[in-house]
């Protein structure tokens, strides 16, 4: 599998926010969630509950979007990533591994009692870096 290229990660691991965007019978929501970046398999892992609006509308959509993004009212030093991929609960072989580092990157949640994790896999991802100049992009896109 083709991984993104480093400047890609390093944004990723940076951040710790994910604004994650669904979409069910046509009307698209969105909702803000901590995540950790599973680097060796280019998932997002985050937590929240089943019956929120944003995993219901995953179990009947999976197909989701989302935006990670450096906050920062200077242009020439805005960077931000846009992603597509596929939403789902880790399989029984994986939710050791996701749990292990959903809470290495946020210890304070095993008095959560954490209940649902999530993994995002990314299929598809566009870097913005105005630091490399304005509009300067790189994309990313799963192989086969």
């Amino acid at each position: 599998m083709s991984l993104p290229e480093k400047r890609i990660v390093e944004l990723i691991k940076k951040h710790h926010v994910l604004t994650l965007v669904t979409s069910c019978d046509n009307l698209p929501w969105c909702a803000h969630c901590f995540y950790t970046y599973l680097e060796n398999k280019n998932w997002l892992v985050f937590t929240s509950e089943e019956a929120t609006k944003h995993v219901q509308d995953a179990l009947a959509n999976p197909e989701v979007a989302g935006g990670i993004v450096l906050e920062t009212m200077n242009v020439g030093k805005i960077r931000g990533i846009q992603l597509r991929g596929i939403m789902r609960q880790p399989l029984e072989e994986e939710a050791g591994e996701v749990k292990m580092a959903y809470l290495k990157r946020f210890p304070f949640a095993v008095v959560m009692n954490i209940k649902s994790l999530w993994i995002l896999e990314i299929q598809y991802i566009k870097m913005t870096d105005n630091r490399l100049g304005f509009g300067k992009k790189a994309i990313w896109e799963k192989g086969d």
